[in-house]
């Protein structure tokens, strides 16, 4: 089941920057997962200063 960013994101890129197949990218108010891309492998959720990303 694939990740997905809440309204919660404050941009700060730290998930983009842990996604191994690059599914993060920067959208217009907060960054979002792509679901066919994301492994759910949890980094994103890890380095997330407020929680942002999130299983499904």
């Amino acid at each position: 089941m694939a990740y997905k960013i809440s309204d919660e994101c404050i941009q700060c890129g730290a998930c983009a920057a842990e996604c191994p197949v690059e599914a993060i990218s920067e959208g217009d108010t907060q960054y979002v997962i792509d679901p066919d891309t994301c492994i759910s492998c949890g980094n994103c959720a890890e380095v997330c200063p407020v929680g942002a990303p999130a299983e499904e």
